[in-house]
């Protein structure tokens, strides 16, 4: 059937076949007439086109080759899930010849569950949408079939302008806790803030915003974009870049500690003991401020961790720059900051010569994150160092709320 439907499309318009079988039955939980499938595969024009058909086990080439199921029982009508149905292809139409990408802002809400649903199998996996109603807060359910690594997944669609509000994420864990997920994906036309990602590291969830969806599209034979403007533009080269070369007006604070617990080292620039902005916390997911003046560096050794800023260039309304350092769950998910020891800041000119040295405090055992210390703005427009030390048995997520900023 596969290859008379692939043979048929002379025009090359179908990239993949879903195939399901079944037989006509009765539903054993609900008693109800139904379809009761028995074989289910849907294979990528490329894939199959590289089949030798004359000479392969039909059973073996289904289920190996095209990763599709068979029924481990067909004679006792033992179904198998399939991979796609009609009702989940929804109200895509095909078009030919046309080049245009399709707008994900204004995309149908059902055309844009289907589109990442489409993304996750171009991926490997095995994904359908879900009912519209009491579908538990799952948008696509995805099924990885990686060993060790893979397992089921849960996804939610958010087809936004603004940014995901916290409370999203969290609801995201929730329904990955009650479903017994392996994993959980919120997928998103817009972004992120801080703290979403900060709830979000160290537990099963990944966060998917826009941009980077549309690179997922393109890289996986899909399409779409945001907006105006077509594709996106390439990616410009980030602060980390270190061929990225420093402006005189800025330093670059060095840190270096002892022991091997892996770090997470942060900055916030604040008017008193609140954050200018969600996007005035720099850390893994934000390496720089809107302007520029604060932004994550490759650390060169003895460093193990490196901010620049530009003390000249921070916004005026801001009195202090913030350094913390708080465990990385996903490297080291049980420890505390009592391997943070002999700790300094060194600060260095751009060309990477030292100045000065500023000692931090020790960490503490039970804690998982630690104020090393602020740069604060004095009356002539100097800033001086105060030492740190306040502790989080919470960790960053803890932290950053004392800073003002909402964690899911």
């Amino acid at each position: 059937m596969l290859h008379e439907l692939f043979a048929a499309d002379e025009l090359g318009a179908l990239e993949s076949v879903a195939l399901n079988g079944f037989v006509d039955g009765h539903d054993p939980t609900t008693g109800r007439p139904g379809h009761i499938f028995l074989a289910t595969v849907m294979s990528p024009r490329s894939s199959f086109r590289d089949l030798h058909l004359a000479q392969v086990d039909a059973g073996s080439c289904l289920s190996d080759a095209l990763r599709g199921q068979l029924s481990a029982r067909p004679d006792q009508l033992t179904p198998v899930r399939p991979s796609r149905r009609p009702q989940d292809v929804g109200n895509r139409v095909v078009a030919h010849g046309s080049d245009e990408e399709p707008d994900l802002y204004d995309m149908d809400p059902i055309a844009f569950e289907n589109l990442v649903a489409e993304l996750f199998r171009a991926m490997g996996m095995q994904a359908v949408t879900t009912q519209r109603s009491n579908d538990g807060g799952v948008d696509v359910d995805a099924l990885d079939p990686a060993p060790i690594r893979g397992g089921k997944i849960v996804v939610q669609v958010k087809r936004y302008r603004n940014t995901v509000p916290p409370t999203a994420v969290r609801d995201l864990y929730g329904t990955v806790q009650d479903a017994g997920a392996n994993k959980g994906v919120l997928v998103t036309t817009s972004g992120f803030g801080p703290g979403s990602h900060t709830f979000a590291n160290g537990k099963p969830l990944e966060l998917v915003s826009g941009s980077e969806l549309v690179d997922l599209l393109h890289r996986h034979g899909l399409r779409g974009r945001l907006g105006e403007g077509g594709r996106q533009a390439a990616a410009q080269p980030t602060p980390s870049d270190p061929n990225t070369r420093l402006p005189d007006d800025y330093n670059v604070l060095g840190m270096s500690w002892t022991g091997s617990v892996a770090l997470d080292v942060c900055a916030l620039v604040c008017r008193g003991n609140r954050v200018l902005s969600d996007d005035h916390f720099v850390f893994f997911n934000n390496p720089q401020t809107p302007d520029g003046s604060v932004r994550a560096l490759p650390a060169a050794a003895p460093d193990k961790a490196a901010i620049c800023v530009s003390f000249d260039g921070l916004p005026s309304e801001a009195d202090r720059l913030v350094l913390v350092a708080a465990i990385d769950p996903e490297v080291n998910a049980d420890a505390d900051l009592s391997g943070f020891t002999d700790a300094c800041i060194r600060l260095l000119d751009p060309g990477m010569a030292e100045v000065g040295r500023l000692e931090v405090s020790d960490g503490r055992i039970r804690e998982r994150a630690l104020v090393l210390g602020s740069f604060r703005r004095r009356s002539n427009g100097d800033w001086d160092f105060v030492l740190g030390g306040k502790g989080y048995p919470g960790g960053l997520e803890e932290l950053v709320q004392d800073f003002g900023i909402v964690v899911a």
